[in-house]
């Protein structure tokens, strides 16, 4: 599958500094330490519907991640799958009376097209679950040869994993078991299947169903995979055993991450499946999480079709901490959109304050746990005394223009 078209990162003077990052599994904000290469793997879309302020503000979090790592100088391998066969594609396709092919391919053509606008640093692999499926069953095999797997007792073909064979399993979300029966059943689990050995098993293959596309599964039967080993077989099979960061908003943490680190885990015996398990925060609406199933969504492509700049929007997201659920609001464009046209401004003074010291300043606030309010906080310092005539630095105002590109990912 086709990632989206890059654009040009600038380069800037010196070396940024280590990154840091909230580890979810050992909940610290610890050094993310990668060698030469960095690795990620962050959970795509599920292309039914247009990308909203809730994915935008995900996929800005990871850009950051890269943003910051590159300029430390390490090289950057980052892998993002979309899983354009699951449930909610095909309800949505049914509803609509449409074939759900067409609307993967256009929902994700139409992803490309927002992440574009917004500046995101693309994927070196951009991967389809459909694509993936005869990898997938390769190892839903292994697992269940293993003895890690199971066949329903019935005459649907489903595979499921048997959580006993990770004996860690829980260590990166850090719940209850009940907490963990809880969210499996909001977030598209199955603990009431009958004939499950442990109702926190999740899926590994759907057998074929009668309306339904499938795929050969070779032993398993035509059917088709679950979603938390689409993802642990995406990311093995092109970042290796185990790797730098696994991200995604805060809603994926259990059961998803759990689940794919736990096949990856059993798969290699390698253990942690990620150095870092990161995520964002999710985006709210009038008080409530932003999400299909409310249909309170605001899209990016529609505040796009508004004429509103995707750069305004870059800042509207993250005036906050990445880590924060929090509110989107008018004033909050508003405020992102008077920063933006500021900053314009302060990059086309003839000087300003040091430009070398907002930079280390900058590059420090972002190492520590992509801090962006106060990057923000600095860059809002140093154009407001730009533009009162503060400072003697003729370089500086294009080397502010130059950091908000290559970190922040905002042109100015």
């Amino acid at each position: 599958m086709d990632s989206w078209t890059g654009h040009e990162v600038p380069r800037l003077p010196g070396t940024g500094q280590p990154l840091a990052l909230f580890d979810s599994a050992r909940r610290a904000v610890l050094s993310t330490a990668p060698g030469e290469a960095a690795t990620m793997y962050v959970c795509g879309i599920t292309p039914y519907d247009a990308t909203h302020l809730g994915h935008a503000a995900t996929m800005i979090t990871f850009d950051l991640v890269q943003r910051v790592w590159r300029d430390a100088g390490h090289r950057v391998t980052y892998v993002q799958n979309v899983t354009d066969i699951d449930d909610p594609l095909l309800e949505r396709a049914n509803r609509d009376g449409e074939d759900w092919v067409v609307l993967a391919m256009r929902e994700t053509a139409l992803f490309r097209e927002d992440m574009e606008a917004l500046r995101m640093i693309p994927p070196a692999h951009y991967v389809g679950a459909v694509e993936s499926i005869p990898a997938i069953v390769e190892k839903v095999v292994t697992l269940v040869d293993g003895g890690a797997a199971y066949r329903l007792p019935d005459d649907s073909g489903d595979v499921y994993f048997d959580v006993a064979a990770a004996p860690r399993f829980g260590y990166e979300s850090n719940l209850s078991r009940e907490q963990m029966l809880a969210f499996f059943a909001e977030r598209g689990g199955d603990p009431e299947r009958a004939g499950k050995r442990d109702p926190l098993d999740p899926l590994l293959w759907r057998g074929a169903r009668e309306g339904e596309p499938a795929w050969a599964g070779g032993p398993l039967g035509p059917g088709r995979p679950g979603w938390h080993i689409e993802c642990a077989s995406i990311a093995l099979d092109l970042l290796g055993d185990s790797i730098d960061v696994q991200g995604g908003g805060n809603d994926l943490l259990f059961p998803h991450h759990e689940c794919s680190a736990a096949h990856a885990e059993r798969l290699t015996g390698v253990a942690p499946f990620a150095r870092h398990y990161v995520h964002a925060g999710m985006i709210g609406l009038d008080g409530e999480k932003m999400s299909k199933s409310k249909g309170n969504l605001v899209f990016v492509s529609r505040l796009r079709a508004d004429r509103v700049d995707p750069m305004a929007l870059r800042l509207a997201l993250v005036a906050d901490h990445y880590r924060a659920d929090r509110q989107w609001t008018d004033d909050l464009l508003k405020t992102a959109e008077q920063r933006l046209a500021r900053w314009r401004a302060a990059a086309a003074a003839r000087a300003g304050r040091s430009g070398a010291e907002l930079l280390a300043g900058v590059r420090g606030r972002l190492a520590d746990d992509l801090d962006t309010p106060g990057a923000l906080a600095l860059l809002d310092e140093w154009a407001d005394s730009a533009l009162a005539g503060a400072g003697e630095d003729a370089s500086a105002p294009a080397l502010m223009s130059t950091l908000a590109d290559a970190l922040l990912g905002v042109r100015l």
